[in-house]
């Protein structure tokens, strides 16, 4: 097995409280600053393809950087170290909740949790629209996709899909000129 990748998603993993979206920064921190596997190029088009794909958006990027290390082995290394300590965390507090679930320092623990999660969300988000090259011209898109899936309920995938096609349609375009 890959310790090198097992280790490095594991710490990710274990470190990172709010989900996928809340470990883009340490994902990238050690992805790309601290062990060189990918690019911010290629880590931003790894973020695209992790959210287009079904299943855990974490374990998706862990999985696709680890294929690309050393394939097959690779994928299931980062997959495990990523999910593991998840797996290992909600074990325990299974075994243990019914000690803990009235009690009012661990509730007041969560209530202060939930508001650095949001930060922990944010800050990807906005690193993500400046590596995207988002500017005054395509702001537009992704505010009208949050509000069309906010407001109207209209379904990711359509949004998605949407996109892929615009896409085409302005790549052909543009190689025309």
């Amino acid at each position: 097995m890959h310790y090198e990748i097992t280790k490095t998603f594991f710490r990710i993993g274990l470190f990172t409280l709010g989900g996928g979206y809340a470990m883009i920064p340490l994902i990238e921190e050690e992805v790309v600053n601290r062990h060189h596997w990918a690019t911010r190029d290629e880590m931003l088009d790894l973020i695209a393809i992790a959210q287009s794909c079904p299943g855990v958006f974490a374990i998706n990027i862990s999985i696709f950087i680890g294929y690309k290390m050393h394939k097959k082995s690779g994928a299931v290394a980062a997959a495990v170290g990523t999910a593991l300590p998840s797996f290992l965390i909600i074990l325990a507090i299974a075994m243990f909740f019914h000690q803990f679930e009235d009690n009012r320092v661990i509730a007041a623990m969560f209530r202060g949790i939930r508001p650095a999660v949001v930060a922990l969300i944010a800050v990807p988000t906005f690193n993500l629209a400046r590596q995207a090259r988002l500017n005054r011209y395509n702001a537009w898109i992704p505010i009208v996709s949050a509000l069309l899936i906010w407001l109207l309920g209209v379904n990711p995938v359509w949004i998605i899909m949407t996109a892929v096609l615009a896409g085409v349609f302005l790549a052909r375009n543009s190689q025309d000129v």
